[in-house]
């Protein structure tokens, strides 16, 4: 306490001056009312700067959390768009032999990936307390990504489309022409696109898309364009450099579908490849 009367005592010329000073500035502006006009209008400046500033901040620390909040969105109506719909005209449907599948879509977050080895693998923060199992089909919003491989409680690793050990139904967007793709190790943005028919129209640039001839992807999920194609030694079939939607390199956001029927559909087919 004594420090503080001892600064006044100190600086009371000072202080007082600045006494002085503020009770003139505030007379001045209080009778004049273009001084009155400009300090109001400085003052909002300075706040609407500051709030704008705290505002700016909030929204930033705030980004994962709406992200979180547009991923469960998009999941939702990816749900709507793939699941059918009585009322909806047959002729608006896929033409796919799960046509009439249903699908649910939950979201997850990358925690690993890999995409310069000959199989890769990513590992993504769901697992079996979020109902995820193997063979679920993992998506991003540009297109197919993966397999769900193997869960714990709350992971699971992903066997990547850049994995020489899977294999994936896919087909041009424009015709029922399907066949397996697969990669061949040379680059994490192209894979190969086999079995082709020869008599297939192929045209560079033109899309492909899951076939929805399985019970992992439902048809019509995005994967990449025709960069180049070539027939076979015995000239049946092509083989086709299909161009990734995905950059692999940079994946962070996903969504794990898993087909409601699946287990149905399985015990059907079951019978008839024994």
């Amino acid at each position: 306490m004594q420090q503080i009367i001892k600064f006044f005592l100190r600086n009371k010329t000072f202080l007082l001056y600045f006494l002085l000073l503020f009770i003139a500035v505030v007379f001045t502006i209080q009778s004049h009312s273009y001084h009155k006009s400009k300090f109001i209008n400085s003052a909002n400046f300075v706040t609407g700067g500051v709030y704008n500033s705290v505002n700016n901040l909030t929204v930033y620390f705030n980004l994962e959390s709406q992200n979180q909040l547009l991923q469960e969105e998009n999941a939702r109506l990816n749900s709507i768009l793939y699941t059918p719909n009585d009322t909806i005209n047959s002729s608006f449907r896929s033409d796919s032999i799960y046509s009439g599948v249903n699908y649910k879509f939950t979201t997850a977050r990358v925690i690993k990936n890999s995409y310069s080895v000959k199989n890769n693998v990513l590992l993504i923060n769901r697992g079996k307390r979020d109902s995820i199992q193997q063979d679920f089909g993992v998506i991003t919003p540009n297109g197919i990504l993966g397999i769900v491989d193997q869960t714990s409680n709350k992971f699971a690793t992903v066997l990547s489309i850049l994995n020489t050990n899977i294999k994936i139904s896919a087909q041009l967007k424009n015709t029922n022409h399907f066949g397996s793709l697969m990669w061949d190790t040379k680059s994490p943005h192209v894979v190969q696109l086999n079995e082709i028919s020869k008599i297939a129209p192929l045209k560079k640039g033109d899309t492909i898309v899951t076939s929805g001839r399985s019970v992992i992807f439902p048809k019509g999920i995005p994967i990449g364009t025709i960069q180049d194609f070539r027939l076979d030694v015995a000239e049946n079939f092509y083989t086709i450099d299909v161009k990734l939607f995905n950059d692999m390199t940079d994946i962070e956001y996903v969504y794990i579908i898993e087909n409601i029927d699946k287990s149905e559909i399985n015990s059907l087919l079951k019978p008839n490849n024994e």
